[in-house]
């Protein structure tokens, strides 16, 4: 009788295999992540934490750490926007604790090396259920940690994408515990796994988590038998005969996790009409920054398209890495040989299926695949950059590299193989030294970017004879373990740490650390300046020419939010979908030098970095200063009269395009007229009425909190008039007038604007989320009830072993 594959000369099983598996991932994280260790911040002027993340985390760590609890609202970019429902990251993910315990960037930093440690532990648990000898088990794991999709997330600074990335191996593990083994326990850490995942909060890759998921669920209910356990492959029918039972477990946690994700999608869901994304954007938005075909090359050669500052390729920017590893892919490959006597033939050829329908997705708009996609799966018209599915495809080869390295650690290497991918290696590096690589990425490039190509040329041969190194040093241990020159533990640990070089040899470059964040963010006296100010005003903070620093977050991110200064644009891509319009996005930010737009967004200062404003009576109010990002700035006060909130002595009421084309008319002067969205209760003039004058009082700001605002009025209020507040509407905004509820409505398109009963003299204003309590209340609910069901399952779980074990004896 044929012996199974892998069971010819396996190395034995060290003592705490998890133990040691989590001292190998931490060793291979730390290769990264060892400046984390003195303090360093984990940031670079491309990352999304640098320019923006920093600053909105920073906002709700104070407001936590103050006692107020979660904010609601953020009003220091684009006019005010709800801080949940517009999602400003891990609002409530585990890492806020992190960041409740440690100064925020430390938090930020430890939350990406704990999540690329995780990602490696918890795929070693996944091979481990299904069957995989440890060290096995571990160059998977390894390998998936570094690989490109994985630890390259932290140049961009994509800590959501991480935080999924790290968690499918853990959803997988627990499937394999409930829908094979039939652990009761594995249920409820299921659907915490799954709620951890929807509050990352990343609904893409969440989407790709849970089809991935949903996938394997049904390959374990249809063939069960094919994830063996390490001693032998279960017999068919000693397996579940209720897979129909566990698959609706299996929906059950998942719908139970959903609900844990409340607190975060409930008021995201409100906030759909809202978004600039609603309705979705289009085929064209949904397939932009798709995987282009040709740099699939990267997988083995990661230098092909350029690294980093490198990068010539199709998509314009390329902060991430898809590179498999070399060596990963000779093990993969190595997982289908064995015939039928190989234990993990069945398993082996589902990983592969979903690396071919990841890679097909992450091409996007590169192939007709991505057109099913589109029409079939919900959500598809609300996302872009189809080719963050390429995590899938690095856990998918992972998974079959642990498959090969099993197969190679039983001596199973034979020469044929090393030869054919040994002289593969030769030969690409050779063509890469012939200038062959070259010459293909000119035929598709060449014209738009032949300079980048050109310089990026010595890097690609370089590259060609790396991968060509790791590549034969990969099948040269093949070879030794084959031969029996290498044995037992010490040819797993070589295997282990031939793939780890690899791989770090690569990702190395896209863990870049920069200074503490006092120093990033440091004050000066233009912020001094700003921060002095006795009443509220924002700042149009945008670049007029090209010496800035890169990415500079005082002028282009949110920088300024960290201080307190409330900003009329920022970094966030999900503001107000009419606000967005107001500001002219899709004209190229027009309106920001038109007066009126000064005026309705309470604009008073202009900060840049050129000498002189194109705006005839704006003056230098501070500066020049050379900020902490290196950027010699300036700061203008604008001309003009731009309060924080007036009182207009007439409403009218107008369709949004006329409204919008009114306020913005130089011409019209906002302050005589409030104009309020055709949809409101408030009572209205007609629209041919003659104009009042403005009235001959002010108002005065006495309190400007996250969510509250309150004003008093200079003088009675007029009949008929109402208070504009220079701050984004937004349901969830109440208002209270001299002590009594008063209707507060959408005016002059997308301000707060609120009805002023004859003589007012006060007004309160507060934001307070409905659908947030709402999703709290779900939320508190789906975690105590998924604790309940994995203590309660893991308690059955070790009941029915122990009745198990005593009957045996």
């Amino acid at each position: 009788m044929a012996r199974a594959d892998a069971t010819n000369m396996p190395p034995p099983s060290p003592r705490f295999p998890l133990a040691w598996a989590a001292v190998v991932c931490f060793l291979a994280t730390m290769l990264l992540a060892w400046p984390a260790l003195g303090g360093a911040f984990l940031v670079n002027p491309n990352s999304d934490q640098y320019i923006a993340g920093y600053s909105f985390r920073e906002f709700a760590a104070r407001a936590l750490r103050d006692g107020q609890g979660f904010p609601q609202w953020n009003p220091y970019q684009f006019g005010g926007m709800p801080y949940v429902a517009a999602m400003h990251g891990d609002i409530f993910y585990p890492t806020f604790l992190l960041r409740l315990l440690l100064p925020t960037d430390i938090a930020m930093t430890w939350g990406f090396v704990l999540h690329t440690f995780l990602a490696g532990v918890f795929t070693v648990g996944f091979l481990r259920a299904a069957g995989v000898r440890v060290q096995s088990a571990i160059v998977g794991g390894v390998a998936y940690l570094l690989s490109g999709a994985v630890a390259s997330y932290a140049s961009p600074g994509h800590d959501g994408k991480l935080f999924v990335s790290a968690l499918l191996p853990a959803a997988l593990w627990a499937l394999v515990r409930g829908m094979r083994d039939g652990r009761r326990g594995a249920w409820g850490l299921l659907a915490l796994i799954v709620g951890l995942a929807v509050l990352s909060p990343h609904p893409q890759l969440l989407q790709y988590m849970l089809l991935t998921c949903g996938a394997f669920a049904l390959f374990l209910a249809l063939r069960p038998w094919s994830l063996a356990p390490e001693s032998a492959a279960p017999a068919r029918e000693a397996t579940s005969s209720r897979p129909l039972r566990r698959l609706a477990l299996a929906l059950g946690a998942v719908v139970l996790g959903a609900l844990m994700g409340a607190i975060q999608y409930l008021p995201v869901q409100e906030y759909v009409p809202w978004s600039p994304r609603a309705g979705g954007k289009g085929y064209d938005y949904a397939t932009s920054f798709s995987f282009p075909l040709e740099e699939t090359i990267n997988m083995y050669l990661p230098q092909f398209s350029g690294i980093l500052e490198h990068y010539w390729g199709r998509n314009g920017i390329h902060f991430h890495s898809e590179y498999i590893g070399a060596t990963v892919l000779v093990l993969a490959l190595f997982a289908f040989g064995g015939g039928l006597v190989n234990r993990h033939r069945s398993h082996a050829w589902f990983w592969l299926g979903t690396l071919i329908v990841s890679l097909l997705w992450a091409w996007g708009g590169n192939t007709p695949f991505y057109q099913l996609v589109y029409a079939v799966v919900p959500g598809s018209k609300f996302f872009r950059a189809p080719s963050t599915m390429l995590y899938v495809s690095a856990f998918a080869c992972s998974v079959l590299a642990a498959f090969g390295a099993e197969r190679v650690l039983a001596g199973k290497g034979t020469i044929r193989y090393a030869i054919a991918w040994g002289s593969f290696a030769l030969l690409v590096a050779i063509l890469a030294t012939s200038g062959a690589c070259t010459n293909i990425a000119m035929s598709i490039l060449g014209d738009a970017r032949g300079d980048l190509i050109e310089a990026n040329a010595p890097n690609v041969v370089a590259g060609a004879w790396r991968s060509a190194v790791a590549v034969l040093a990969l099948v040269g241990l093949m070879l030794a373990v084959a031969r029996g020159a290498l044995k037992g533990p010490v040819a797993g640990w070589f295997l282990a740490f031939v793939v780890v070089l690899d791989l770090w040899s690569v990702e190395r470059n896209y863990w870049t650390f920069s200074a503490r964040a006092d120093q990033l963010y440091a004050e000066d006296d233009i912020i001094r300046f700003l921060k002095s100010q006795p009443e509220p005003a924002r700042v149009i903070a945008i670049p007029l020419g090209d010496n800035m620093a890169p990415h500079d977050p005082f002028v282009l991110g949110d920088a300024l939010m960290h201080h307190g200064i409330r900003g009329v644009l920022g970094y966030h891509g999900n503001e107000l979908g009419r606000y967005q319009e107001l500001y002219g996005k899709s004209e190229g930010f027009q309106q920001i030098a038109n007066p009126n737009f000064w005026s309705l967004t309470n604009a008073r200062f202009f900060y840049t970095n050129t000498p002189g404003l194109p705006f005839q009576g704006a003056k230098l109010a501070a500066g020049p200063v050379r900020n902490a990002a290196g950027t010699m700035t300036y700061l203008y006060e604008l001309p003009g009269d731009h309060p924080a909130a007036w009182v207009a002595p007439m409403i009218v009421k107008l369709d949004d395009a006329t409204t919008k084309a009114t306020i913005l008319n130089p011409l019209f002067d906002v302050k005589r007229v409030a104009i309020f969205d055709t949809t409101s209760t408030i009572q209205a003039r007609p629209v041919n009425s003659p104009l009042p004058e403005p009235v001959p009082f002010g108002v005065e700001v006495t309190k400007y909190h996250a969510g509250a605002i309150d004003i008093t009025l200079g003088g009675p209020a007029p009949a008929g008039s109402a208070l504009i507040v220079s701050e984004n509407f937004y349901p969830g905004w109440t208002a209270v007038v001299d002590g009594k509820p008063a209707t507060i409505a959408r005016a002059d398109y997308t301000l707060i604007g609120v009805e002023l009963p004859m003589g007012a003299k006060s007004v309160q204003l507060r934001f307070d989320s409905a659908p947030y309590h709402t999703g709290k209340l779900l939320t508190l609910l789906a975690l105590g009830a998924a604790l309940l069901w994995w203590i309660i399952g893991f308690a059955l779980d070790r009941k029915a072993r122990f009745t198990a074990d005593v009957l045996k004896a």
